[in-house]
């Protein structure tokens, strides 16, 4: 077969119903338009039937499909089998019709739900919205919510022009940072990020520093390995905190929580060191690391951490 396209306007740019599937299941993925968070599309109805919701929107390989603004009553057949029965709802694209609609799949008693029918050589396609148990001789069902939801796709945009309105499960490629986030419903979370080396290093006049201090920060996780410091600037009294030369970037400091490091002093002391969060009462320490609990230092004594240490961002 010659190449061809469509809509054609050679053809008047007709086309027929297997085309447009073709061109528009990616217009739209299969599911429910939604989320989770939503009230379920099926529920247990009276006696042998299930209730589909009013006003659900979906959408079945390009096709769309609607509820209704009353939903609808779907009967479900008795099972008097001996054995438990699992049937499913799903959506089912009809192509030997065009139609969406929401219908009951029978299950086999003692085997498990049916699976359903995908595939662009079917003549039907089906998205699963729940499952129904039907124990044997039961006048009532049990449904478990299996809903597809339709989501959405990953948009690129700057750290400074996400989406105002995003929806859960949104995710967006910065490209001016090189993030992925994703917006959970309420604050955009880092998927993927890869910030390489970041050196942290702040000269103070009190320190000199031996060991360059660094952080990497990947997928939301930061880890700082803090360097060796050299005290050049006198007696330091075991009473007294001092600022030490590295400073984490605002970026990648913890919103709530202060972190903190064990270290070695010259001379067999040990030492504690801490990293102020976002949200410190230290307003001018924020960010920064802070020699607190040691025993008194004098020049040329060094500060050597024990080892690196993470947190969530």
């Amino acid at each position: 077969m010659a190449q061809d396209s469509w809509p054609d306007p050679a053809d008047d740019r007709e086309i027929t119903d297997v085309q447009y599937e073709q061109l528009a299941a990616r217009f739209s993925d299969d599911g429910v338009y939604g989320t989770p968070l939503d009230t379920q599309v099926v529920t247990a109805g009276i006696g042998l039937t299930v209730a589909v919701r009013a006003d659900v929107l979906a959408s079945v390989r390009g096709h769309g499909w609607t509820s209704g603004s009353t939903g609808d009553t779907l009967d479900i057949a008795p099972n008097t089998s001996g054995q438990t029965r699992v049937d499913r709802v799903v959506l089912r694209l009809d192509r030997s019709t065009w139609q969406v609609r929401a219908v009951v799949k029978e299950g086999t008693p003692g085997d498990g739900p049916p699976a359903l029918t995908t595939g662009a050589g079917s003549t039907t396609y089906e998205v699963l919205l729940a499952d129904v148990s039907l124990l044997t001789g039961a006048g009532s069902v049990t449904v478990t919510r299996r809903e597809l939801y339709v989501g959405t796709r990953l948009r690129p945009a700057t750290s400074s022009t996400r989406n105002l309105h995003p929806v859960v499960g949104e995710e967006v490629y910065e490209t001016d940072t090189g993030i992925t986030r994703q917006w959970n419903g309420s604050s955009w979370r880092i998927v993927n990020e890869d910030a390489g080396d970041i050196l942290c290093d702040f000269p103070v006049s009190a320190w000199q520093i031996t060991v360059a201090s660094v952080l990497e920060a990947r997928n939301g996780i930061v880890s700082f390995r803090p360097g060796s410091f050299k005290r050049t600037a006198g007696t330091l009294s075991a009473s007294s905190d001092s600022k030490l030369p590295a400073v984490i970037p605002s970026k990648y400091v913890h919103a709530t929580r202060d972190q903190y490091i064990l270290g070695y002093i010259t001379g067999a002391g040990l030492c504690r060191m801490q990293i102020y969060s976002k949200s410190s009462s230290e307003t001018a320490r924020r960010g920064e690391l802070w020699l607190i609990h040691h025993p008194g230092l004098t020049t040329n004594d060094f500060v050597l951490p024990h080892s690196g240490i993470s947190w969530m961002v």
